[in-house]
């Protein structure tokens, strides 16, 4: 009797590669910055919109479920659950910077083009999985991880935004 590919696939699911575990590892180190941020911007929480807060809440816990995500073995049941809590998690806050715009009423900026970019990309991850076309997934997750968590989120503390305030201020 022989298995069929999505069993085999599941019973011996792939390891995370060397790669996906330094992007683990620049993920935490990220969660691990905005936490502290978090925390030392206490005494100005107030100051926050509600769409901040869950622009912020959104990017935690999606920050937190890449590094597991990243570190566990690809293609089981766990993989596929936690990915799809992830694709909500960033369309959702993709989906909210939309209606953030600059404190000082400077409309939109490059970031919102990144928002769009994570709106398309979502589906791109979702339908590839599904197709089982595990190369374009996997490049695809790799890039929103880099792009929209990584580097993007590298930005979020220069410039007079509001965590590089709470972290430095």
């Amino acid at each position: 009797m022989s298995a069929t590919a999505a069993e085999v696939h599941v019973r011996n699911p792939a390891r995370a590669s060397s790669f996906d575990r330094g992007l683990s590892l620049a993920a935490l180190a990220l969660l691990c910055v905005v936490l502290v941020a978090i925390g030392r911007g206490h005494a100005r929480w107030a100051e926050a919109p509600v769409l901040v807060w869950a622009h912020l809440l959104t990017i935690v816990f999606a920050l937190a479920l890449t590094v597991v995500q990243l570190w566990r073995p690809k293609g089981g049941s766990t993989h596929r659950a936690i990915g799809r809590i992830w694709v909500t998690l960033m369309f959702g806050t993709a989906l909210i910077t939309l209606f953030i715009v600059g404190a000082d009423d400077s409309g939109y900026s490059i970031l919102h083009v990144l928002s769009v970019w994570v709106m398309i990309q979502v589906p791109t991850i979702a339908i590839t999985a599904r197709r089982r076309q595990i190369g374009r997934h996997q490049s695809a997750a790799r890039a929103m991880v880099v792009g929209s968590l990584l580097i993007a989120g590298f930005f979020t503390f220069p410039f007079h935004r509001l965590l590089g305030t709470w972290l430095f201020g």
